[in-house]
């Protein structure tokens, strides 16, 4: 975005971003400042502190790790460049164009409605509305198995009943996973896998995973991806996420919900006319 290359050409933001990480942290929160407190003058017009927070609110100007204070300044900084540049177009009588009105009359309109649905989300978003979700979810829920497993992955059946043998005559699975397996992504951990449910791994590992007891090694399965020998370490049923573990979606999906219910209501309730109707499609050519 243009707006964000003008805070980068501050030098003060490089500076900050050059600091070690313990120079960076915020200090003790400052009182905050009344919004028509003026920060700053530029040729006469004045930069209040709520014209820095509408700034702030700018995800192209998110300063992570970055101190109030110093945050402050480049914001101030950016909004004295702003100024200027805004005062210089006016001067070129760039608000008179007819483009730039209508890209006003745009933002105007996407500023409106991103604050409507924005503030109508939040009303959305109780604790009785989150609870009621959550419970028809829970509710719905059906019990899934689980299984921990491990496997080891090698590339020919001759050394996946090698080493299967090996297992199955007292050698430890971990240490044998560790010293053969080609699976990158469990070697280093003994050929664990963690919990997962049937429909997470291809078919016929899946089928072979889940026909175990708890302790029983397989004997060599194929897949696509080479041959495995499987070690199942415990099951179980598959616990229901508690409210806590899921508030964060459910906030979301009422946020959601609700504006996409606010503009389906409003389009059932206007009068739509589309004047430029797009070109009916070509009717294919009889043979």
């Amino acid at each position: 975005m243009k707006t964000c290359s003008l805070l980068w050409r501050t030098g003060a933001l490089a500076l900050v971003l050059a600091l070690p990480a313990a120079a960076q942290q915020a200090p003790a929160q400052a009182p905050a400042q009344a919004p028509d407190t003026v920060v700053a003058r530029v040729n006469g017009a004045p930069v209040t502190a709520g014209d820095l927070a509408v700034a702030a609110d700018d995800p192209a100007l998110s300063l992570p790790g970055v101190g109030d204070d110093q945050k402050k300044s480049l914001l101030v900084d950016y909004m004295v460049d702003l100024k200027l540049g805004a005062q210089a177009a006016e001067k070129a009588k760039i608000g008179e164009s007819p483009d730039f009105t209508r890209k006003l009359a745009y933002f105007r309109d996407k500023l409106l409605l991103d604050e409507y649905l924005e503030r109508e989300g939040k009303k959305a978003v109780t604790p009785e509305a989150a609870r009621a979700l959550y419970d028809e979810t829970v509710k719905a829920m059906k019990p899934e198995e689980e299984v921990h497993a491990r496997h080891i992955l090698v590339e020919s059946e001759a050394e996946a009943k090698k080493i299967a043998g090996r297992i199955k005559g007292g050698e430890d699975f971990a240490k044998v996973a560790a010293e053969t397996s080609k699976d990158p992504g469990s070697k280093a951990e003994g050929g664990d896998l963690g919990w997962f449910t049937k429909e997470r791994m291809v078919a016929p590992f899946a089928e072979a995973a889940f026909k175990l007891d708890p302790g029983k090694v397989s004997d060599p399965v194929k897949t696509q991806f080479g041959w495995h020998v499987i070690k199942v370490e415990e099951k179980r049923t598959k616990p229901v996420p508690g409210f806590d573990e899921m508030k964060e979606q459910i906030d979301a999906y009422l946020t959601r919900k609700t504006q996409q219910d606010i503009i389906t209501k409003l389009r059932e309730q206007a009068k739509i006319e589309k004047t430029d109707a797009a070109p009916k499609a070509e009717e294919p050519k009889k043979p």
